[in-house]
């Protein structure tokens, strides 16, 4: 239950009493909050049904509502609304029932589903770069938020370690070594178990070998052939995947840790290759999938669309696999494995038509229900100029680069703003590293998903407002506050008594993580919890400046305040941390 789902449960009782639809009493934030806290607006439309005017019927309800514990002041305005305030009692009571320690009065999910959240997505044998950045950062925050709110959650990088990359590496090799033991049709192993070239040399014939196959049909040729031998099974080529996938994702999960990025599962498109010839002869012989010019595909078109809907190619004409094919069998990997309620996907909306036809085309097979996977697509993050983000020169910004860049930037910031001072050097530099990924995330987290947005670097770095930066050092704050009590001997935070213009709006934002935190999980939002952050930054800011706390004469308002800033601490970093960002104990 959340404060307003309490509220309109009590001013439903109201309508109830007046023989009226319990479901009128809901409850929303005022639109005047210089009138008052909360407002319904439920005798509009009761007074259609009762054939009664609106005013009368809210007075009505003001009536019943008045003099109740948890209501200072019910008013009625305009044509009918019903302006709540709150009464400090119960405005104490309710941030003291929230004061756990635990959940801060986080809303909890009354049907936990099993699910599954797909967010990496890089490819074997490219480093990570910049445009990996918000699958990373978006779906980490909404993993936290899912199992926070009860949910059961596995996160899957799903590696693009099968395609025809693959194919353009190994051939590639080939011509360059080709006396290499894996290349000895002959020969079925054992291989090395070094092996034969390093991370460097791998991010360095990537690029080399797909412009090679881009240029020349022959090139592109051999290519497509060995992507087909690896996928048949040729013992050399299955050892030199393998050393591709270990080295890669060696890099990748010291590039993720940096920015506290975590997977459950590190499988890939080759996790789901075994099943596709189970499944291709299951969709023929239930005449889901037809052949077409040599390559088989299903018709995933639909009478009711209004765009083209291309059919999936489930096998080309050269027997090789696509994206299409491991996706649908990824799925029906997953559902034998763990067996999900749900599947979500984020990746960028360029990929929305190819999601649309695999998610069409599971359910087709009966595989898993179209319903129960969600393509949780984004925007691009884009420089000053509005393009996709770059190097100066153009290239495409590798993450680590990237990383180093913010963490730099923020060592210089913190110098700037005299923080960070007498500490030790390695203790510096993890403050400059969580400063930076804080301002990184924060600001890809606090634009709405579906939207683009451009990174200014020096904005999202500033310690002054909506920013990352601003939020670990109102953290740092608030424990400082608690700190210097403690020192001082002013005793324990106490139980909330409210009195203060400032301690009621602290409250109400206290009270409003539980509706905030169901919104974001219903709308797989993540800036709606970003707005809330800031939201209890700015009034604990208020309320610093309004309140003594440390050194309050009066030992029933110190214990209370200091019980104010000990929750509003312990919210706030609940709610960083459910973004992905970490704060420092002090800075």
């Amino acid at each position: 239950m959340t404060l307003k789902d309490d509220l309109s449960a009590i001013v439903g009782d109201a309508f109830a009493a007046e023989g009226l639809d319990r479901g009128l009493g809901a409850v929303k934030t005022a639109d005047r909050p210089d009138l008052a806290q909360f407002q319904c607006n439920g005798a509009l439309p009761a007074a259609k049904v009762a054939k009664k005017n609106p005013r009368e019927i809210a007075q009505a309800i003001a009536d019943r509502l008045a003099g109740t514990a948890e209501f200072s002041e019910v008013s009625v305005a305009g044509p009918g609304f019903i302006n709540l305030k709150l009464s400090d009692a119960f405005l104490s009571a309710q941030v003291d029932a929230a004061n756990d320690g635990a959940r801060y009065g986080g809303w909890l999910h009354e049907t936990p589903e099993k699910i599954v959240i797909d967010y990496g997505g890089p490819n074997v044998a490219k480093p990570l770069h910049v445009g990996h950045l918000r699958a990373a950062i978006i779906g980490e925050s909404l993993k936290r938020i899912l199992r926070f709110s009860g949910d059961e959650v596995t996160g899957d990088v799903h590696l693009g370690d099968w395609g025809l990359q693959m194919g353009q590496l190994i051939s590639e090799l080939k011509l360059r070594q080709p006396d290499l033991v894996y290349f000895d049709a002959a020969q079925s192993g054992p291989y090395p178990d070094e092996p034969p070239i390093s991370l460097k040399d791998l991010e360095e014939m990537y690029p080399v070998a797909s412009a090679a196959s881009k240029a020349d049909p022959a090139r592109a040729d051999l290519a497509r052939k060995a992507t087909k031998e690896l996928q048949d099974g040729r013992p050399g080529y299955r050892a030199l995947w393998k050393h591709f996938v270990d080295l890669s994702v060696a890099a990748m999960k010291k590039d993720y840790a940096d920015l506290d990025v975590e997977f459950d599962l590190w499988k890939g498109e080759a996790d789901a290759d075994p099943l596709i010839p189970e499944l291709t002869d299951d969709l023929k012989a239930r005449k889901v999938i037809e052949e077409s010019d040599g390559a088989q595909i299903i018709r995933v078109a639909r009478e009711s669309d209004k765009k083209e809907m291309p059919p999936i190619i489930f096998v080309n004409s050269q027997g090789a696999v696509g994206y299409h094919a491991t996706d649908v069998a990824t799925i029906v990997d997953r559902k034998r494995t763990l067996d999900p309620d749900r599947i979500l996907y984020v990746v960028d909306a360029r990929q929305r038509l190819h999601f649309e036809q695999v998610f069409r085309a599971v359910e087709q097979a009966g595989y898993y229900p179209e319903e129960q996977l969600e393509h949780l697509w984004f925007g691009t993050m884009n420089g000053k100029d509005g393009k996709p983000f770059k190097t100066r020169e153009g290239g495409t910004l590798k993450l680590r680069h990237f990383i180093d860049m913010v963490t730099e930037r923020a060592l210089e910031r913190l110098k700037e703003n005299g923080l960070a001072e007498g500490y030790g050097e390695a203790e510096t530099n993890e403050i400059a590293r969580q400063v930076g990924v804080a301002a990184l995330k924060f600001a890809d987290l606090s634009n709405p998903r579906t939207s683009d947005y451009i990174f200014d670097l020096d904005r999202f770095m500033a310690f002054e407002g909506k920013t990352g930066p601003y939020l670990l050092y109102a953290s740092v704050r608030v424990r400082s506050v608690l700190e210097k009590a403690k020192n001082a001997k002013a005793g324990d935070p106490g139980a909330i008594k409210i009195t203060e213009d400032a301690e009621r709006d602290l409250a109400l934002v206290l009270l409003n993580f539980a509706d905030v935190l169901r919104e974001t999980y219903e709308k797989r939002m993540p800036h709606i919890l970003c707005d809330h952050a800031f939201s209890l930054a700015q009034a604990f800011s208020k309320f610093y400046a309004s309140c003594r706390m440390v050194d309050e004469a009066d030992p029933e308002k110190r214990a209370s305040r200091l019980g104010l800033a000990s929750i509003t601490g312990g919210q706030l970093d609940l709610v960083l941390s459910l973004l992905g960002l970490d704060a420092p104990e002090r800075m």
